[in-house]
């Protein structure tokens, strides 16, 4: 991996080469995004069958877009029990700690005889785009579906493309039932997310579409964002490794290859203190790479994106840390628990030697859906609060009313809206005059 020191000049040359991986950068794609989504949203499921024999090959229909039970198991017997297992295990985790997130509705009764609150209602469905083929990864339907279904979401809706032979992964239908998918669709691509969004006589219009995907389905959430509501624009896999001359150099390496794997696009940063530590981390990298299966993903990752930082001192490195506001933070110094608390921006804070990225990445609990592209230092992750909606509520007495009636009065007249003025007057026969 290149080693570079740390200055402004090169943090602000990376940060702008990193931005220039958000799907906000690719509109080439998008007037073929829209053209697909005008198409099914006109055409239906007509639309949705043909783009689906079109990019994957299968032959889909009325008759067999929607897994029947005989599919799902099929899809278990295919399955190693092992592997079942530790999926179930998973689920409890993740389960566990959304089940922490949840919020409840609460009311405040004043003696002045206002009333004041908050209703929390879980949304009625939601679409969960999962990728296929060799980019099927079932522990994001866990991520997808397990905080949607602690919010209370009643219909969980999920897309996938199928292989040329009209199934679907295994170990992803397996995934989405244990988790507690309602239904799952044969469809992917641009052509599903508008299927979600606008409705198909297959499938029926959700309220909100989580998932991940390729630039297609990025672009084509970003394009129906109003008629329904979306996660995240998700970019590509990052990860930031933060550590001193205390680390391990065979563990930060390590590290950073795993999110080096995923594609040519992801971004692999370690930023240190330590020089000593950079050259040995860098021939760990070299070492790792020569004999893992996706030697060629991860050479043209690190090549592209992939770079370890020396810093003069651990302050310029926390700055680097939060203006890259990565979506992975390893923190890996003889005291993360206090470099943590100076971290503003993350997605996801993995502190110690032993706190690996991929523990997060399948079976600690927390969510894996993490902002990317710099956006954690504005977004979250994935949670309950995303399958919930808020309702104000408010109720006054006439006697509460009319303590704050003047006030409400001259408040609106000044904003030149005096059937606003008034709606209040009217109740104390006052004059607005």
């Amino acid at each position: 991996m290149r080693i570079i020191k740390l200055t402004n000049e090169t943090k602000n040359n990376i940060l702008e080469d990193l931005l220039k991986r958000s799907p906000n950068n690719y509109d080439d794609y998008s007037a073929t995004v829209n053209e697909i989504i005008n198409n099914v949203k006109e055409n239906g499921d007509k639309a949705l069958f043909e783009y689906t024999k079109k990019f994957d090959k299968a032959d889909i229909n009325a008759d067999n877009i929607l897994v029947t039970k005989e599919e799902i198991e099929e899809a278990y017997s295919q399955v190693d029990d092992e592997l079942l297992s530790v999926i179930r295990k998973a689920i409890a985790n993740i389960k566990d700690y959304h089940e922490r997130q949840k919020r409840n509705s609460w009311i405040d009764c004043k003696p002045d005889g206002s009333i004041l609150g908050v209703k929390i209602t879980p949304l009625s469905s939601v679409g969960v785009y999962v990728p296929g083929g060799k980019a099927a990864y079932p522990s994001s339907v866990l991520m997808n579906v397990v905080p949607a279904k602690v919010a209370g979401v009643e219909r969980i809706v999920m897309t996938t493309p199928p292989g040329a032979d009209g199934k679907v992964y295994y170990n992803t239908l397996v995934a989405a039932n244990e988790a507690g998918v309602t239904q799952i669709y044969k469809a992917g691509g641009a052509q599903a997310i508008a299927a979600l969004a606008f409705g198909t006589d297959s499938i029926k219009k959700v309220d909100k579409i989580v998932g991940p995907g390729n630039i297609y389905v990025a672009l084509a959430k970003k394009s129906v964002y109003g008629h329904v509501s979306i996660d995240s624009i998700a970019g590509p896999s990052e990860i930031l490794v933060l550590a001193d001359e205390t680390a391990n150099p065979s563990f930060v390496a390590a590290d950073l290859l795993s999110q080096a794997e995923h594609d040519q696009m992801a971004s692999s940063i370690l930023v240190t203190t330590s020089k000593e530590l950079a050259d040995e981390v860098s021939k760990c990298v070299d070492e790792f790479t020569s004999r893992l299966s996706r030697k060629e993903i991860i050479e043209k990752s690190l090549e592209n994106y992939g770079y370890i930082l020396v810093a003069d001192n651990m302050d310029d490195a926390i700055e680097a840390v939060n203006d890259i506001a990565s979506e992975h933070l390893e923190i890996v110094t003889a005291n993360p628990f206090d470099i943590m608390t100076k971290v503003k921006n993350a997605g996801a804070i993995f502190l110690g030697e032993y706190s690996s990225e991929p523990l997060g990445d399948y079976f600690a609990g927390p969510n894996h859906i993490l902002p990317t592209n710099g956006t954690a230092k504005f977004f979250s992750p994935l949670g309950v609060d995303d399958f919930i909606k808020k309702s104000s509520i408010i109720s006054y007495s006439r006697d509460a009313l009319m303590r704050d009636c003047d006030d409400i009065i001259k408040f609106a007249k000044s904003e030149g809206l005096t059937a606003h003025a008034n709606s209040i007057a009217v109740r104390f026969n006052k004059s607005i005059d």
